[in-house]
């Protein structure tokens, strides 16, 4: 052995002339963010079902959510070119701030009061999910990229954490309801402060979390393909063009009025289901323990449904499940539904929450996939579609709600499902004619290739 070699052994290993592998983690972001989410949405999401049920001076409640619902729908026109001026962080403090608001508007609510923050609150919700959906996506793909594991993997166990810890707040939520109110069908005052006191707290820890999340910005800006992004005109002409295009597209058509009816079904269970319903029989305490259920059952539909999901024909079997549930709740009110007191008519009441959740997670899950099937070169303007349509269609419910019977409310709710089940079948037939045509041209494409 030379001199030269001999040197190369004995001198010492330094440890920083190895390559070192960092491994990061982002799952910390995804746990704050889902926890944050949950503090927030269990308190406006048993506010939401509380509305019609404790404010009811000159329909107050039932207004202030048709507002905010209003306001929602036009400002998911536009919030996506707010948020790349707000950043991804600040942008989720900013949302929080409307559901703060808001809570804290029915220590004393006044129309004065609940006008103006419900047209802020549209705004801010606006804001915090556009920017919820990116920044879940952006920690998917930085851990997938730090990690050297699948993208696609991580997108979905990132998403299933979220949703699932989301789902849960209509049942945590709608428990303290009614643990917290005892006063009847009316509520007591002070039993109400102390509600929404709780609901404050709840929402503060959450706003105080979504300070601990990591900025994802810097990737956004080194991105060549943002560059455009910061042209006022770009950003104009992009949303435009996200929005308004899809509005061309015969599929989009067809799926609109299911998406309508998403909104539709939603918003009946919180404003007539709930006044109508259960407040009668239960009390207001009894609307969160009914709402429990609801919440109970949508999130393990939509488990479920989410996992039963393999292509257009299992969609349009779990669809037409949903729809033929919803259905038969809306025939059974109006023409053979009548209160009775005691344990029937609790378990009668309990039933049909937890159908309507089942629907619920049916439409919600399956009408996701059914756009991410559907409109793959243009999600962004689909999923804008879907807060549009399904926004505009919850105002509407709460506008009309205090102007019409519940009678002719379900006569509505029939008709809609009846119109966006028609549309959505035929848009499934149609689509999975041009799924195998699409299918076999690439097979032919395949077998030239392989030929030649």
């Amino acid at each position: 052995m030379d001199s030269a070699a001999s040197h190369d052994l004995e001198k010492p290993l330094i440890v920083d002339d190895l390559p070192v592998l960092k491994i990061k983690s982002h799952t910390r972001d995804v746990h704050i963010l889902s926890c944050a989410f949950l503090l927030i949405f269990l308190a406006f999401g048993a506010t939401q079902n509380l509305e019609s049920t404790l404010i009811t001076e000159k329909n107050l409640g039932t207004t202030s959510l048709g507002i905010l619902y209003l306001s929602f729908a036009f400002f998911s026109l536009v919030a996506s070119s707010v948020v790349r001026a707000l950043g991804s962080k600040n942008s989720l403090i900013l949302g929080t701030t409307g559901y703060w608001l808001f809570i804290a508007a029915h220590l004393k609510p006044t129309w004065y009061i609940m006008v103006p923050v419900s047209l802020y609150l549209g705004f801010a919700s606006a804001i915090i999910w556009v920017e919820q959906g990116t920044y879940l996506t952006a920690a998917a793909r930085s851990h997938a990229r730090d990690n050297g594991l699948h993208e696609g993997t991580i997108i979905g166990n990132f998403n299933g954490e979220f949703w699932g810890m989301f789902a849960c707040r209509q049942f945590v939520g709608n428990l303290l309801p009614l643990i917290l109110l005892r006063g009847g069908t009316e509520g007591n005052p002070s039993d109400t402060t102390l509600l929404f006191t709780v609901f404050l707290c709840s929402m503060t820890l959450g706003t105080i979390l979504m300070c601990f999340l990591n900025k994802r910005d810097d990737e956004e800006e080194k991105d060549p393909h943002n560059a455009e992004s910061l042209s006022l005109y770009a950003s104009l002409s992009s949303l435009s063009k996200s929005i308004v295009a899809p509005l061309f597209d015969v599929r989009m058509l067809l799926i609109i009025p299911l998406m309508a009816y998403t909104g539709l079904q939603q918003a009946f269970v919180w404003a007539e289901f709930t006044k109508y319903i259960v407040s009668p029989m239960l009390g207001v305490s009894g609307v969160g323990g009914a709402m429990a259920v609801y919440g109970a059952f949508d999130a393990a539909c939509s488990l479920t449904a989410g996992r039963l999901t393999s292509g257009l024909k299992s969609i349009t079997l779990i669809v037409s499940g949903g729809a033929f549930v919803q259905a038969v709740i809306f025939l059974w009110l109006l023409l053979c539904y009548s209160p009775s007191s005691g344990i029937l008519g609790t378990l009668n009441l309990l039933i049909m929450a937890a159908l309507l959740g089942i629907g619920d997670g049916v439409f919600n899950t399956q009408l996701s996939a059914l756009i991410g099937i559907f409109f793959k070169d243009d999600t962004e303007g689909a999923f804008a579609q879907l807060k549009v349509w399904q926004c505009s269609a919850v105002a509407l419910i709460f506008f009309i709600s205090p102007y019409i019977s519940l009678q002719a409310m379900l006569v509505l709710m029939l008709s809609a499902i009846c119109l966006s089940y028609a549309a959505f079948v035929y848009l499934s037939q149609q689509g999975e004619k041009a799924l195998s045509l699409q299918v076999q041209v690439q097979v032919q494409a395949q077998v030239h290739d392989v030929c030649t």
